[in-house]
């Protein structure tokens, strides 16, 4: 009986010294939700996918993400509050929702600020400048903090009509994101602002609860609004910028070397989504063409700019600080 006892014994220790010698990968798995409320196919999905590449990457496939999109856990609003919550770990939002938490990130949401699409990827990709919003964001919200930013392209009107000039959008009602800026720039323009959750744009075109809308090329093709609103104007008044979040249960809940990765996984989506983002608008306007939307590029731009133009620094002012050396910096990105 002590033969087989020992013999037992011995078996046991012997599968043990197996289990702690073996890799423990597995046990090391972390999967964390990222959630966005555009379709995959948008440069929302490019971001995630980069995003998750990288922290595979860094952390040795440690570490991954489960992506949520089409506002399968909430419109941009919804997910800010579960994520501020610690019931989503990552979420991406337009820096004009982020301003719902972060006032003074509406400063992304100026009007003709950023020169052109080249000197919108640029300033993106800038340290100086995505320190300085993570920094605005980190002594304003409690509960998540920024880590990275994204762009969509510009942003651009499209109704049932064409919009050539301000003087065509004047008397309009344009649904726009609830937002100051917005609601500042707009109005100079002769228009009146409506706000709606994105979800309910199509329908709200479709039975002209609005004249028009705004958003990047992609956005519109993406979620069909191209069939309740067949006119694509680039006026490019915006850019059509965006951040990724995380919360902060998460974030604590890292070792400094895992935060790392994630930090870097951010960086990585700063540096490269921009160009692929813009390349998907481009590539996105020739579809909308294919399938017989009316694109305008001839907008003459003069009086949106005139209208904008001082509003950028009033606004800037009233919304704080932060915000004015935001704009310093992305007026000085070369």
């Amino acid at each position: 009986m002590r033969k087989i006892t020992s013999g037992i014994l011995s078996a046991i220790a012997a599968v043990a010294a197996i289990a702690i010698a073996m890799p423990t990968d597995a046990n090391a798995q972390r999967t964390f939700s990222f959630a966005y409320d555009q379709p995959n196919t948008t440069a929302y999905g490019i971001a995630a996918n980069i995003f998750d590449a990288k922290l595979k990457e860094l952390s040795g496939g440690k570490f991954s993400i489960n992506q949520f999109p089409g506002a399968q856990l909430g419109q941009e609003p919804q997910m800010l509050q579960k994520m501020r919550a610690g019931d989503i770990d990552f979420v991406i939002t337009s820096t004009a929702n982020a301003s719902t938490l972060a006032p003074q990130a509406g400063v992304f949401s100026l009007h003709f600020i950023f020169r052109d699409k080249d000197h919108l990827a640029k300033t993106l990709a800038d340290p100086g400048v995505s320190k300085a919003f993570r920094d605005m964001v980190k002594e304003s919200v409690q509960g998540a903090q920024v880590i990275g930013l994204l762009t969509m392209g510009m942003r651009n009107i499209y109704s049932k009509k064409e919009i050539k000039s301000v003087d065509d959008l004047k008397g309009q009602k344009i649904r726009v994101q609830a937002t100051k800026t917005e609601d500042t720039h707009f109005p100079a323009y002769g228009t009146q602002t409506v706000h709606m959750p994105f979800g309910e744009v199509y329908t709200s075109l479709q039975t002209g609860v609005v004249n028009a809308a705004e958003n990047g090329i992609n956005v519109y093709l993406a979620n069909k609004h191209y069939e309740v609103a067949p006119v694509l104007s680039l006026t490019e008044h915006e850019a059509n910028n965006n951040c990724i979040w995380v919360s902060d249960k998460t974030w604590n809940s890292l070792s400094d070397q895992e935060k790392g990765w994630v930090q870097a996984a951010a960086d990585e989506v700063a540096k490269k989504e921009p160009a692929m983002g813009l390349k998907l608008e481009s590539d996105s306007a020739v579809k909308l063409k294919a399938l017989g939307v009316k694109v305008v590029e001839s907008v003459d731009k003069a009086g949106f700019m005139k209208a904008a133009a001082p509003i950028q620094d009033q606004l800037a002012k009233e919304l704080g600080p932060h915000a004015v050396k935001i704009l310093g910096l992305v007026r000085n990105v070369k």
